[in-house]
């Protein structure tokens, strides 16, 4: 199998059929573009979990492992409470470098307001590089519970930040010196600076004052499937304006340098929000300082299509990240 996400074919056959339905207090469960697992408790709290390991980079490694699960956790609606973490570690690794990843996660940690609740810690010869599992666990009311498949069909997509927004800040920072063969040192530095933007927990604060049907942040395969998720989670199709998804001129040049397709690159920080508020949402996330546009809707069928002019492309199902291209 190739490298990345296991593809929506191999993860149905192999791994989600093989799962069974045994507690009735499981409300969600694994399922195609479902991030997290929400578990019943007694009134009207659900507990809801989801677990994430970091693969692709070993730069910033501690701050985006808090992140990307939190994202997940806030794309349900829940407020996030704390993480457990497992951290596996090559046989070169010196005790600074384990200071400093936990020091990225603390420093994470205190922005969110969130506990590391506990966790695992190991030098093992099975990896080359670190690698960082967390599970986060958040809460909420279960009248209030947000699932990817409950997008209806005639509410429109809205998207925060910038596509690629991810990806091209891990770039900026593993491949400085190649880009810095071609563009300035300030240009560079700005790409790395979009890590500051990783966090979805305020816009999911905000979508759930105005009201929405479906939440999912951007993450592997980036919005190209992140939308297809969203189609395949609730059974519906999908209508995009290319031209109004959201891309920053430092990701544009960036994935030109490397020859990768941004709209298919990793991109926690940017989410996808199906409402029938869609002006009123956007108009209160660019109040708070966030990007924000309506780029399409949801439609009766399975087409998921993105416009793009007289173009028509076909979404398909989200194949290896193009993050790993120039890994």
């Amino acid at each position: 199998m190739k490298v990345g996400k296991i593809p929506e074919t191999i993860l149905k056959r192999s791994v989600l059929k093989q799962i069974k339905h045994r507690r009735e207090e499981v409300l969600v469960g694994p399922a195609i573009g479902e991030d997290c697992s929400i578990i019943g408790l007694d009134g009207d709290e659900v507990f809801v979990m989801s677990t994430d390991p970091i693969t692709g980079t070993v730069q910033d490694i501690g701050t985006l492992a808090v992140h990307i699960t939190a994202n997940d956790i806030a794309s349900s609606g829940a407020e996030v409470i704390g993480i457990m973490l497992s951290i596996l570690l090559p046989e070169d690794t010196s005790e600074a470098e384990l200071k400093n990843m936990m020091s990225e996660v603390d420093k994470v940690c205190e922005q969110l307001s969130i506990e590391v609740l506990g966790g695992h810690t190991e030098v093992t010869r099975a990896v080359n590089q670190p690698i960082v599992t967390v599970t986060g666990i958040g809460k909420m009311k279960k009248s209030d519970m947000v699932k990817t498949s409950g997008s209806k069909v005639g509410h429109e997509i809205v998207m925060t930040k910038w596509a690629g927004l991810e990806g091209t800040a891990i770039l900026a920072k593993a491949k400085e010196q190649e880009l810095l063969t071609k563009y300035s040192a300030d240009f560079i530095k700005e790409a790395q600076k979009m890590l500051n933007y990783i966090s979805v927990v305020p816009e999911s604060k905000i979508a759930m004052k105005v009201g929405v049907t479906s939440m999912h942040d951007v993450t592997e395969g980036g919005i190209f499937g992140a939308l297809w998720e969203i189609g395949a989670a609730g059974g519906v199709g999908l209508e995009v304006n290319l031209q109004k998804i959201q891309l920053r001129q430092e990701t544009v040049e960036i994935c030109e340098f490397f020859d990768l397709n941004p709209y298919m690159l990793i991109s926690s920080g940017c989410m996808l929000i199906v409402t029938d508020s869609a002006n009123l949402l956007v108009d209160r996330l660019r109040a708070e300082g966030i990007a924000a546009a309506v780029i399409g809707r949801i439609t009766e069928g399975n087409d998921r299509i993105v416009i793009n002019g007289d173009e028509i492309r076909y979404l398909e199902p989200p194949k290896t990240d193009e993050l790993y291209k120039a890994m």
